[in-house]
């Protein structure tokens, strides 16, 4: 099994992507293939994390795919690797709300049975350092707490007084970080800048990163804890054996009664007249990509292609037309927002993709691209797809969701359950079509979303992989 290390923190903002990243990008540099991965639903973090590594970041929620499939997941992403490098989300012992530890990154840490390396801001304290980390290496002694980085340091006296304080622990100090400017990253209301918006900025922002470990860091140590972690035992994921079979969340899913919200019904139209295919027959299914449309989970694409379809990216922004002969079309998440005005004046392919909508073909949006199917945002024309109309606003609606399909659709039967994250600061209005997308069920009792047709948007990001019947389903609408 590959070496692994969690990279945690006590609390938010002590910089954890500044050290996960820059371990990657050091370990990467020196000849190590190093796979990374990231707790819970960012989708930001993992796209500089494959920008330090050259391997595709990875997402390890045991909230929206389950507890049983970490390990799985996990081993999958990381075939091949000499080093993981899994980087945590909030503090160490935070997970969902009302949840215990579930989708916490300790959790995740001893799913994985992975030491964990704390990174401590120490800006503003001395000895106190040592109470904090005590209290958090023992209280889950399942939790091995490996190591501390100190972060955030103001001077060699400043790293003196820590240092000694953390002797008192019996934690050894694994790296000592100053403050340093050059490896931060620009955050709007979201959380930090995509690298595809940025990427020459962020190359460079990536290496200062490393430079900055590899200055302040004991890599050799960190390598040895990485490899002191035990045989996991499982086997890797497969999206070809997972179409097969399923996850089982019914364990920790909440099951109130939905019944008012639709008895099913016949499923929307998912072929269209002419559907063209490639040589080997397999639909083509567009994916979006470039800029606006950043967020979405590598085994998507891979399920997809192991449910028969070929998927191929395209750019909104730039290209002016569909891939030749798309059968289907997947919009995930990201900032349109910020390019409503390019978006706009793209006018070929927004009539391009209302037209593929209308012949019934199956069309997945997820947040942004249920922006960009709706009438208008902030007042650009969009594709007109959904007769709503959706701009930014100052809150953030942001959470995990247990939801229920309200009637058939092109990605799910009615009645099928799974999890989800909320994360924006837009509306749309209305929040729902005349068939809402999903019901939701936890922790608040709402309808949102649009079916019509062979569309399925919402502002739900999914895991396709806690429910692979999903991608499935998807295909073979496209193949028809």
């Amino acid at each position: 099994m590959v070496a692994r290390l969690v990279i945690a923190a006590p609390a938010s903002s002590s910089g954890k992507t500044t050290v996960s990243t820059g371990l990657m990008a050091a370990f990467s540099s020196a000849g190590l293939a190093v796979s990374p991965h990231k707790v819970g639903p960012d989708y930001i973090d993992p796209g500089y994390h494959a920008l330090a590594t050259g391997r595709v970041g990875r997402n390890l929620d045991a909230y929206m795919c389950g507890p049983e499939l970490m390990g799985p997941l996990f081993a999958h992403g990381s075939r091949g690797c000499d080093l993981a490098v899994i980087e945590g989300v909030m503090g160490l012992y935070d997970g969902a709300a009302g949840q215990g530890e579930l989708a916490s990154t300790a959790q995740v840490a001893k799913l994985l049975r992975a030491p964990v390396v704390l990174v401590v801001d120490a800006s503003s304290q001395s000895r106190s350092v040592a109470a904090l980390v005590h209290g958090f290496a023992s209280w889950d002694p399942q939790v091995r707490i490996g190591g501390v980085i100190l972060n955030k340091l103001g001077s060699d006296r400043h790293e003196a007084l820590l240092r000694e304080a953390m002797e008192e622990v019996g934690v050894p100090v694994l790296g000592a970080l100053r403050r340093a400017p050059q490896v931060a990253s620009p955050s709007r209301h979201l959380g930090l800048v995509p690298v595809a918006e940025r990427r020459a900025d962020a190359v460079a922002a990536v290496a200062a990163m490393a430079e900055q470990v590899r200055a302040g860091c004991d890599l050799e140590a960190l390598l040895a804890l990485a490899r002191s972690a035990p045989p996991l035992g499982v086997t890797a994921w497969d999206p070809a054996d997972g179409l097969g079979v399923s996850a089982d969340l019914s364990r920790n899913q909440a099951r109130p009664a939905f019944e008012d919200w639709g008895s099913g019904g016949r499923a929307p139209s998912s072929g269209r007249g002419g559907v063209g295919k490639s040589s080997a027959q397999r639909p083509i299914v567009a994916m979006a990509g470039g800029p606006a449309f950043t967020f979405s989970y590598a085994e998507h694409p891979e399920l997809l292609t192991a449910a028969g379809a070929e998927v191929v990216t395209f750019d909104p922004l730039r290209d002016e037309e569909l891939p030749p002969n798309t059968a289907g079309l997947v919009i995930g998440g990201g900032f349109p927002e910020m390019y409503a005005a390019e978006l706009s004046a793209n006018e070929p392919l927004r009539k391009a993709v209302a037209e593929l909508a209308r012949s019934g073909a199956p069309v997945a949006a997820e947040c942004a691209g249920l922006l960009y199917l709706a009438r208008s945002l902030d007042g650009q024309p969009m594709c007109g797809v959904l007769d709503a109309d959706a701009r930014m606003s100052g809150r953030l609606t942001l959470g995990y969701r247990e939801a229920v399909a309200v009637q058939d659709n092109s990605l799910a039967a009615a009645g099928t359950r799974l999890r989800g994250h909320e994360f924006h600061r837009t509306v749309i209005e209305p929040g729902a079509g005349a068939t809402p997308a999903w019901g939701l069920v936890h922790p608040e009792r709402r309808v949102e979303g649009f079916v019509q047709q062979g569309v399925h948007a919402s502002y739900l990001h999914t895991h396709w992989a806690a429910r692979p019947e999903v991608a499935r389903r998807f295909a073979e609408g496209c193949a028809r």
